[in-house]
């Protein structure tokens, strides 16, 4: 888990930003030094959770083990999985991440809607490292 990204579970999962104050711009992952708004002066920086709720801008799907510092058991076969660039409209940004298990392309289309849910990137005999996940909402 990366600290500050997101907060809470189930249906009170949000991943985390920041918002400038001084312009209003939003930024994720999230800045704590300065704002990166090349037109602001800057302002304060306010951590403020994020839309639940985007709609797919572009997707593809992972079909190649990716270098280090991507968390993997070389001794296991490589599983493709699906990645999904979602645009969350309140906030004018894209974020990108992991589809949910078992959510290929062809389940995808640019437009249609997604939430963010907690997944699992990696888990062993000692840890368990969280991320989040976009799911198809599919009328939920």
């Amino acid at each position: 888990m990366v600290a500050g990204w997101f907060a809470g579970g189930g249906d009170g999962f949000r991943l985390l930003g920041t918002r400038c104050s001084a312009c209003a711009s939003v930024f994720f992952p999230r800045e704590d030094v300065h704002c990166r708004n090349p037109g602001c002066c800057g302002g304060d920086l306010e951590e403020v959770p994020l839309s639940r709720r985007g709609r797919v801008w572009s997707y593809t799907d992972s079909r190649y083990r990716p270098p280090s510092p991507y968390v993997t058991n070389p001794e296991l076969p490589w599983e493709p999985y699906t990645l999904i660039a979602v645009e969350l409209a309140a906030e004018r940004l894209v974020v990108l991440g992991q589809a949910v298990p078992g959510v290929t392309v062809g389940d995808l289309a640019v437009g249609m809607e997604v939430e963010v849910v907690p997944g699992v990137l990696h888990e062993d005999a000692e840890a368990v490292w969280t991320t989040w996940q976009w799911r198809p909402t599919r009328g939920r």
